[in-house]
């Protein structure tokens, strides 16, 4: 087994990972340095060419990580944005400049010629666009590479999921590399979270339920995870249920701190 962090090493350990995994490529310092990026959009000569679109929610850290397949309460799975910790009534553009920096910036780390970079920022653009459509106005197939993210993604169960975040299809979190020990306190604040009536509601809807069910911690462990929340408190939790067949089920849960969002904002109005 890989040794584990203590409490008292951690802040120490994530700050020295982050900056290697920033150092490593283009694209990991885009997506690590959220603030920097609004700073740099604000003191460069662009700035004032940004068009002020409606003041609307925005993800506020919109780069490619934080894309991905996403299911509603109907079981329907689509491409969207699914990381909402810096989501902030802002300008839309913002959330297109910070997604072509990082389509550009992962291009450019994979050594593609300058014209696969445009190509991409056009179908970006395309892809907005048609996406302000009545879906009845919309046409033609999404693309290949999305159907296929959104067919995995149908297909996925529990043990996939463990496999590809645990290692391991068992229910207890390995210490290790990506889990480190929590303490007694963290441990004890965890039960007494899944304990409350409206957290073990919302645990019980994310499978498909509301049956008033128990909901019960089985393991849990601190998460090295991400990039510009390195340094931020996230838990990984496996939590058990009994299942509609009387079997148990299991689902993995993560529980991420949340932090003041660096996206400015705009000074609205309120009308009386």
């Amino acid at each position: 087994m890989a040794k584990t962090v203590d409490v008292a090493e951690r802040r120490e350990v994530l700050e020295r990972l982050r900056a290697l995994k920033m150092a490593r490529s283009a694209h990991a310092y885009v997506r690590g340095n959220t603030a920097k990026f609004y700073a740099w959009l604000a003191g460069s000569k662009i700035a004032r060419h940004v068009p002020a679109g409606p003041a609307v929610w925005i993800c506020g850290d919109c780069h490619l990580g934080n894309l991905g397949p996403l299911a509603d309460a109907e079981g329907h799975v689509d491409i969207q944005i699914r990381d909402l910790d810096q989501s902030v009534i802002g300008n839309p553009a913002h959330d297109l400049i910070r997604l072509g920096l990082s389509l550009a910036s992962a291009a450019r780390g994979s050594d593609l010629p300058g014209v696969t970079t445009a190509h991409m920022i056009e179908q970006m653009m395309d892809g907005y666009e048609a996406a302000l459509l009545d879906p009845e106005e919309r046409s033609g197939e999404a693309p290949n590479v999305v159907r296929a993210v959104r067919r995995r993604a149908l297909g996925r169960r529990w043990r996939h999921l463990a496999a590809e975040r645990i290692g391991d299809v068992d229910p207890h979190i390995p210490l290790g590399k990506k889990f480190w020990k929590l303490s007694a306190e963290e441990r004890g604040a965890i039960d007494q979270l899944f304990g409350r009536d409206d957290v073990r509601g919302m645990v019980l809807r994310l499978n498909g339920r509301d049956d008033g069910s128990a909901v019960r911690v089985i393991d849990a462990a601190y998460w090295r995870k991400g990039c510009s929340s390195l340094g931020a408190l996230r838990y990984a939790v496996l939590v058990g249920m009994k299942g509609s067949n009387g079997g148990r089920e299991v689902a993995l849960v993560d529980l991420k701190e949340a932090l003041p969002s660096v996206a400015p904002t705009p000074t609205l109005t309120v009308l009386p």
